[in-house]
């Protein structure tokens, strides 16, 4: 079978192959980048490159019901969350529309001593090479591609081999929007190739999106080239419960933050870090909430749990749940498996410390943990080698601002799940990654600041 392919996950048949790029037709691909770079990223304003993106957002929101069923059957989303996806897409495209004349203006300096000017002058970085992600196919998409084409970087997009149906769509959109040849080239590439992708000297910069070993490799390899790298990795994001007059609608937030997308999201909520004197409650109303998730066919309406994104992905969640029990973890729902589907599942009685507490759990495993302060809570929360976001559950806002303030992590979220919004800096550190997308932050990684200083 080809490297990639729509391989339903909730069926295991494989709908339709697609050929990877040969070299010769890679090295074209890149010298139309480089070409589009000496050319049209010179060339064409800052308003004529946010005309086109807002046209790319149009027709994912246009498009969105045609785009949600595709990555439905590439890698099993609930029809429903996969159109919300394509749109909110769609939203970020318009943000990077609505605000490039203000991400890419000129920055005064304030000279401390002598006469003159001194400004930052943003201008274009060059050809910049995004490896994507299965498991939300447009919004890391446009994460990546929105900013860089606001600043006039070409964009080589290689998508998850699992997710080519989508790849075509997007190059399909792109193009119909009218962004010229070589501005955005979806590349079917193999790891092998890509490895000469980013040794090419007309290819400026690589950005991540994946596992921790697939950032280790990339990044290697960019440094060994001198490229730039932007690595948004994997988390174990922990949701502290300190204090709350509410536990029922604290459950509901909880199950939001875990379990959508069938819990294979980076950022998703994964170590449930409980008082004491909610801990009781809360795992039982959590449990109340598992009762009301809907398993079933991705394409239907009533789905709310869609099936892992594959078999290798499922074989590897099972691993880690024996692994877990047979560690002393104690499974109080869920547990099972049918094909690629998991139940949501709540793991209790893990230790801090053992291999179940340090991995990342890709999938509808909540694990929950009884802590007796906000201390114990805080060293719980942080002995983790990831660091992307977390969340924090109290009604005293002295303590919220002290927690927040001591969680090693690249993003906090007091009171509030669901939250993400283009404007927003997305990222992590620790071995969750480096370097921030969306918002201003993700427009100024891959960008010349250029220092003008006139006397």
């Amino acid at each position: 079978m080809s490297d990639y392919a729509v391989v339903n996950p909730a069926t295991g048949e494989t709908i339709k192959e697609y050929p990877t790029i040969s070299d010769d037709a890679l090295r074209e691909a890149i010298a139309r980048a480089d070409a589009a770079y000496k050319s049209w990223s010179h060339s064409s304003t800052v308003a004529e490159r946010a005309a086109l993106i807002r046209k790319v957002g149009d027709l994912h929101k246009e498009r969105a019901s045609e785009l949600g069923q595709i990555i439905a059957r590439e890698m099993g989303k609930p029809i429903g969350e996969a159109v919300g996806e394509a749109d909110f897409a769609g939203d970020i495209y318009h943000f990077y529309a609505d605000n490039a004349e203000e991400l890419m203006a000129d920055e005064p300096i304030k000279l401390l001593g002598g006469d003159g000017t001194a400004v930052i002058r943003r201008s274009t970085y060059g050809t910049v090479l995004g490896i994507m992600p299965w498991n939300y196919p447009y919004y890391q998409v446009a994460r990546f591609a929105g900013p860089n084409l606001i600043i006039g970087n070409p964009v080589l997009l290689k998508h998850a081999p699992q997710c080519p149906e989508s790849a075509e769509a997007m190059q399909g959109i792109f193009d119909e929007a009218g962004f010229p040849a070589g501005t955005y080239e979806n590349i079917y590439a193999t790891n092998e190739q890509i490895e000469w992708v980013i040794g090419d000297p007309r290819v400026h910069g690589v950005s991540v999106t994946g596992s921790e070993r697939a950032g280790a490799a990339v990044a290697e390899i960019a440094g060994r080239n001198l490229k730039k790298v932007v690595l948004e990795l994997g988390g174990s994001d922990p949701f502290i419960v300190l204090a709350t007059d509410d536990v029922g609608a604290v459950a509901e937030q909880a199950a939001a933050a875990r379990f959508e997308n069938a819990g294979q999201a980076c950022n998703a909520a994964k170590r449930f870090i409980v008082k004491d004197e909610y801990y009781d409650e809360f795992v039982a109303k959590l449990k109340d909430q598992i009762g009301g998730i809907k398993k079933g066919d991705p394409a239907s309406e009533d789905t709310t749990l869609g099936p892992l994104s594959s078999k290798v992905a499922a074989d590897r969640l099972e691993d880690q749940i024996k692994r877990a029990i047979d560690g002393g973890a104690e499974v109080v729902v869920g547990g099972g498996r049918d094909g690629n589907y998991f139940e949501p599942t709540i793991l209790a009685g893990i230790e801090q410390g053992s291999d179940a507490s340090q991995e990342e759990f890709f999938g509808p495993i909540a694990q929950v943990y009884k802590v007796g302060s906000e201390e114990e809570a805080l060293s719980l929360a942080n002995d983790t080698q990831f660091g992307l976001g977390s969340y924090v559950i109290t009604n005293d806002s002295e303590q919220a601002e002290r927690v927040a303030n001591a969680i090693e992590a690249g993003m906090v979220y007091v009171n509030i799940v669901g939250a993400d919004a283009p404007e927003l800096p997305f990222g992590g550190f620790k071995r969750s990654g480096f370097g921030r997308e969306l918002g201003r932050f993700g427009a100024d990684e891959f960008v010349n600041k250029k220092l003008i200083r006139v006397g």
